[in-house]
């Protein structure tokens, strides 16, 4: 059924993301998308009108999504620029070290961000997850990643903040 879809019905389709999208580049990522969705889950049509419209459903929620996730993102961004003083330089390798920078660009965007507001800003899970705009989890997480990842890559064996040593002192217990 997706071959044949592809075959007869590939060019309106594409038509009708670049309406949805404005951009026949968005369009074509947009088609692509939503034709994996929607065989990828493995749904069964009786025609290829069925599966026209399903592809075309596809299509629109695909897009209100990523304009939500877009406007979720410019919204992070808006948060950090107005925490930035407005005189911003490049990184200075002399003080982290340019394989530092070079690992740290190599991380992903999230990763990057909160391995950075954690370690180098200094701030909590808690307000690192409301500057991004995550879970406490998400943070947690995404910071974990991001220093295995630059451990993995400067060759280092350095462990989260978050997890403390706890050695026990032998002594008297008092109850």
């Amino acid at each position: 059924m997706l071959q044949a879809l592809v075959q007869d019905r590939y060019g309106a389709l594409v038509a009708r993301a670049t309406l949805v999208t404005g951009t026949r580049a968005d369009a074509l990522d947009l088609v692509h998308d939503a034709l994996v969705a929607t065989f990828g889950a493995g749904a069964a049509f009786s025609s290829v009108a069925q599966a026209e419209q399903y592809v075309c459903r596809a299509i629109t929620t695909r897009s209100v999504d990523r304009v939500r996730r877009g406007i979720r993102e410019r919204r992070a961004v808006e948060r950090l620029q107005a925490m930035t003083p407005t005189s911003v330089v490049d990184p200075d390798p002399d003080v982290l070290g340019v394989d530092v920078v070079a690992a740290l660009a190599d991380l992903a965007p999230r990763e990057r961000a909160c391995v950075l507001l954690r370690h180098l800003d200094d701030l909590s899970v808690a307000e690192t997850a409301r500057t991004l705009n995550l879970s406490e989890g998400a943070v947690k997480r995404y910071t974990a990643d991001g220093i295995a990842r630059l451990n993995a890559r400067l060759g280092t064996t350095s462990a989260p903040s978050d997890v403390v040593d706890v050695r026990l002192v032998p002594g008297e217990e008092t109850r």
